[in-house]
């Protein structure tokens, strides 16, 4: 079975300065995978290619068995996969409501009440906040918000940039255990994150990069019990 989304020899360079060095990586169909690594690794910009914020110098990406490399994001979005920039990316003066349906903006289909009920069951403080403006909430709210926006586009594919960043411990397990159930109703979920611990306890399959390379891929259980990973991102 060929995976949902895949990324084959990508090379990406910010003008003469290379940030990914022919890296190659697949997301099987209803799995959570995560990449790992140390700051300036190249996670993000593996992300910002797959959405199609950036065009790769040689290399594919391909969705569903369709190469999509260097198309434009709102296509990429439309057909599937929904990208959560580092940073949360919110419309800071729209309020929620007005925030999540932006979400659905490139859909055809109308949105359902069950659909909202889903986050509000997700993230049920976003019912309480849904006629405030979006800049006024904590940034853990933020987070949630910006995670249900993508959402709303029903994609098949998450692509998570940083979800624990800046958040208090308790939020970032709420935000994780959000996380696995978004994944266990279907969504397929790639996730960068720096709490490689948290990100290694929920994913099945791990990528861990330096200087824009894949240097370790397995599965979760077998990186957590690897030397070089507990010496390198897990404080052991």
């Amino acid at each position: 079975m060929s995976a949902l989304l895949s990324v084959h020899d990508l090379e990406v360079s910010y003008g003469t300065i290379p940030a990914l060095n022919g890296i190659d990586l697949e997301v099987e169909q209803g799995k959570i995978v995560t990449l790992i690594g140390a700051n300036g690794a190249g996670k993000t910009t593996t992300l910002r290619t797959i959405s199609g914020l950036l065009k790769p110098r040689r290399g594919e990406v391909k969705f569903r068995d369709q190469n999509i490399t260097g198309v434009k994001p709102h296509i990429i979005t439309a057909r599937g996969i929904s990208h959560v920039p580092e940073g949360r990316g919110i419309f800071a003066n729209l309020t929620v409501a007005d925030n999540l349906e932006l979400g659905a903006y490139l859909r055809k289909d109308k949105v359902t009440q069950k659909e909202y009920d889903r986050i509000f069951l997700l993230f049920p403080v976003l019912k309480e906040r849904i006629k405030q403006n979006a800049g006024t909430l904590s940034g853990g709210e933020q987070q949630m918000l910006a995670i249900s926006r993508a959402l709303m586009g029903k994609p098949q594919v998450l692509l998570l940039d940083e979800p624990s960043l800046g958040l208090a411990p308790q939020m970032v397990q709420t935000i994780f255990r959000v996380i696995r159930e978004i994944n266990a109703e279907g969504t397929t979920i790639l996730l960068v994150e720096q709490n490689a611990h948290m990100a290694l306890v929920t994913a099945h399959r791990g990528y861990v990069m330096e200087t824009g390379k894949i240097v370790l891929a397995d599965d979760t259980k077998a990186l957590l019990a690897s030397d070089r990973v507990k010496k390198a991102y897990l404080g052991g």
